[in-house]
């Protein structure tokens, strides 16, 4: 496994896939919905960036907001939206299964791995909701997974900076240790010291005005507190200065 510092910017339109990837990301983890923490990505949506894009280009696969306990029907969806998206020409895939007592689905990761096939695997943050980290990381070993996206299983990776240090001495060269949640310049540079962190995940996102001239002032159809006239889209300066820090002696 290829061990180097990297940089994974996660978007969930085409606009931010450009922004990311002209401002220095390494990868892209294409999703939808960043608002409430990424969902599966469109179909149409993920092939404009394949066809825009050049660098890696991994893919969220998570039916619904919430927690990582899957009825039959949404697994289904799993299974079948990574074939479809292995079709398609992603590099990777990103997904999590747990059990109802918090453990690793061991059985349903491994078949979700099959599927996968040549691409690579990543499990999301999933696993920072996970009862046991250290066990988790040895199983993931286990199953072939590649990445293991995490923030230390703390709300932002700098409140995780002991437990992320602990996975990354675990995991050697065994399996990546990706930090994310809440990752900027500062942080990168502090958590490359602090945790020996080399691998950084980020949506270096900021709230772009509509271009709506009429706004209809009372009627709210998402996220309360979040108006309808804010788009969230990547900032290339955001990514410009993360790719510094992580370039950084």
């Amino acid at each position: 496994m290829d061990m180097k510092s990297r940089l994974e910017v996660c978007v969930d339109s085409v606009e931010s896939a450009l922004i990311a990837q002209a401002g220095g990301a390494d990868r892209l983890e294409v999703c939808a919905n960043l608002i409430i923490g990424g969902t599966t990505p469109g179909v149409s949506q993920f092939k404009q960036i394949r066809e825009a894009c050049g660098i890696e280009l991994n893919v969220l696969v998570r039916p619904r907001f919430g927690d990582f306990l899957y009825t039959e029907a949404e697994f289904k969806m799993l299974r079948e939206d990574i074939l479809m998206f292995r079709d398609l020409g992603a590099d990777g895939i990103v997904a999590g299964c747990l059990t109802a007592d918090g453990g690793l689905d061991g059985k349903r990761m491994e078949e979700l791995r099959k599927c996968a096939g040549s691409l690579t695997f990543t499990l999301h943050r999933a696993f920072d909701v996970c009862k046991d980290p250290y066990g988790t990381l040895e199983q993931a070993v286990c199953l072939g997974i590649d990445t293991i996206l995490t923030s230390g299983q703390a709300s932002v990776c700098t409140e995780g900076t002991e437990v992320l240090k602990k996975l990354i001495a675990q995991a050697g060269d065994r399996i990546e240790i990706l930090a994310g949640g809440g990752v900027n310049a500062e942080v990168i540079r502090r958590m490359r010291k602090a945790a020996n962190a080399a691998s950084f995940h980020l949506s270096g996102k900021r709230a772009v005005n509509s271009g709506m001239i009429y706004r209809k002032q009372g009627v709210n159809m998402g996220v309360p507190g979040f108006s309808e006239y804010h788009i969230l889209r990547t900032d290339k300066e955001e990514i410009e200065k993360a790719r510094q820090a992580l370039d950084e002696k």
